[in-house]
């Protein structure tokens, strides 16, 4: 069915999504004109583009500092991406401050989970294993009791894992995911500190 699809429906998806009019249409179209479809589609397709985009160099970036206000607290962040060009964007650039507002927010312990300290881990494991044996259930429950506590704590710790602050619905992640279908191109979070007066 050839469907006609108005200029303001498509104007409205592309101010929604970021995305270019062409592809806005081209999702209108295949959601039958049903915006919300629409967006889905979008997000679908940015979503495998941004996973092709993920092996690539991101070598260029910015170091962005983020205070707090009252000055007891500030962040200081390295994102990354492949231009310089698409570094200077504003789109790129509030990505950095949204992330820097959610380290100061929610203190992660590192970027991924593969970055976590073995000790924390094995502390965190001693910790439940004791806990999950006072349930007084067989070690094979434990054991998945134990994983599923130690999956909790890695997304509740982990910058990439966590929930972003102003949209619980996304995790940093996706927020990222988001990002680079918009822009284009690869984008890394590469390191970040935290620091709090008063805190070591």
């Amino acid at each position: 069915i050839n469907m006609s699809i108005s200029a303001q429906e498509v104007k409205e998806l592309r101010d929604r999504s970021g995305v270019g009019m062409m592809d806005c249409k081209k999702a209108l179209i295949e959601a039958n004109g049903d915006l919300e479809k629409a967006f889905e589609v979008l997000r679908k397709n940015g979503i495998a583009k941004a996973q092709k985009k993920a092996g690539r160099d991101a070598k260029e970036g910015s170091v962005v500092a983020y205070i707090h206000p009252g000055a007891k607290l500030g962040v200081l962040l390295e994102l990354n991406c492949e231009t310089d060009f698409v570094a200077n964007t504003d789109d790129f650039k509030d990505l950095a401050n949204d992330i820097c507002m959610h380290i100061a927010a929610t203190s992660p312990i590192s970027v991924k989970s593969e970055d976590v300290d073995s000790t924390i881990l094995d502390k965190e494991k001693e910790i439940y294993t004791e806990q999950a044996k006072q349930s007084g259930k067989p070690d094979a429950i434990i054991e998945k009791m134990v994983e599923g506590r130690l999956k909790k704590f890695l997304q509740e710790n982990v910058l990439l894992e966590q929930n972003f602050v102003k949209d619980p619905s996304k995790t940093i992640t996706d927020l990222i995911t988001d990002k680079v279908s918009v822009l284009g191109e690869n984008i890394v979070v590469n390191s970040f500190s935290r620091f709090q007066i008063g805190e070591k």
